[in-house]
């Protein structure tokens, strides 16, 4: 369960599912779920919620998260909402509290009955991409996701270090829709920068190229048609590059040398959903200094880690069990 989306992977059918983590609710009624809620984010009128009910990678509100899960399996499976397996990727600096609140999630009003795992994400991430958590001399995963970054440092079947950077997707998207409002004195939407993003963004052999976008006029208020720079939106995307370069610079500096000389030789492996800007690796490289290994799974490395641990037994170690506990 991401900020962005919620990913499944069904046994029984040997599927992936995937719909948007968003929902809408008008006071105490919900109105939609998933991928029909994000149609209606940045567009529904004041007296209609639209959000995610996951904020930085942790649950902010557990009944809303339920309602998303539950809509998703009664669409996906609906017949494994009691008494099910559940497997959850979760990060790294999770409270007492917070690996609880997956066990109500799954364990709540709708759904009932079900046996919790939890899947540490640096781990999942590194049974996708092929390394052996336990047989490694020091092995970096970088995971570029919605709203935040995690770094982690695997060496014989631990995570030695690990650093979380609040600098994701999302923050790009804003950071797009800054410099537009700055550069035309246009106001556009995340929805916009994104798809701004995702069409135009380059890090390297930049090419000069324009969209046309609507947005509204910072200074009449009224809705204007604008054709946008690459260059602006490169310009947006690099604002948060570079504090997310400068940080992991930083935190491979606080690396031992014989670990940091391994994570040389083999490089650092990069995986998330915001890593399908193309030369995200060769951008990190210069500033770092180091090789990246970029995944070709992006926002699906985690669900692909998951999946291996339910088809194979042997990697059951890297899950641990979530109970309820009495106060």
């Amino acid at each position: 369960m991401g900020n962005s989306s919620v990913k499944i992977y069904s046994q029984i059918r040997s599927k992936n599912y995937q719909e948007k983590n968003m929902i809408a609710a008008k006071g105490h009624s919900i109105i939609a779920v998933g991928d029909d809620a994000y149609e209606m984010f940045e567009k529904a009128p004041m007296d209609i919620m639209v959000k995610s009910p996951m904020a930085f990678g942790m649950i902010s509100d557990l009944e809303l998260q339920e309602i998303v899960l539950y809509s998703i399996l009664s669409q996906a499976e609906p017949m494994v909402k009691f008494g099910a397996t559940m497997f959850f990727s979760v990060p790294l600096d999770m409270t007492a509290i917070e690996r609880r609140a997956y066990y109500h999630v799954a364990n709540g009003h709708w759904l009932r009955q079900n046996r919790v795992y939890m899947v540490e994400s640096p781990f999942a991430d590194a049974l996708a991409l092929g390394i052996d958590p336990e047989q490694n001399k020091g092995s970096m995963v970088v995971n570029i996701g919605d709203s935040r970054t995690d770094l982690a440092i695997i060496n014989d079947g631990k995570i030695i270090m690990s650093r979380k950077i609040l600098i994701g997707g999302k923050q790009m998207n804003e950071a797009i829709c800054t410099e537009v409002r700055k550069r035309y004195h246009l106001q556009i939407g995340t929805r916009t920068g994104k798809r701004l993003k995702l069409v135009m963004g380059r890090l390297s052999d930049q090419k000069k190229d324009a969209r046309k976008v609507v947005g509204i006029d910072s200074v009449s208020g009224l809705p204007r048609e604008e054709a946008v720079s690459s260059y602006v939106v490169n310009a947006g995307i690099m604002n948060c590059m570079n504090e997310l370069a400068s940080e992991m610079k930083t935190f491979l500096e606080r690396v031992p040398p014989q670990i940091s000389y391994q994570i040389s030789k083999e490089g650092i492996y990069l995986t998330g959903g915001s890593t399908h800007i193309p030369f995200i690796d060769t951008y990190l490289a210069s500033y770092t200094g180091y090789t990246f290994n970029i995944s070709d799974l992006y926002e699906n490395s985690t669900l692909k880690g998951l999946e291996k641990i339910i088809r194979d037994k042997t990697l059951m170690k890297w899950a641990k069990p979530i109970t309820q506990r009495k106060l």
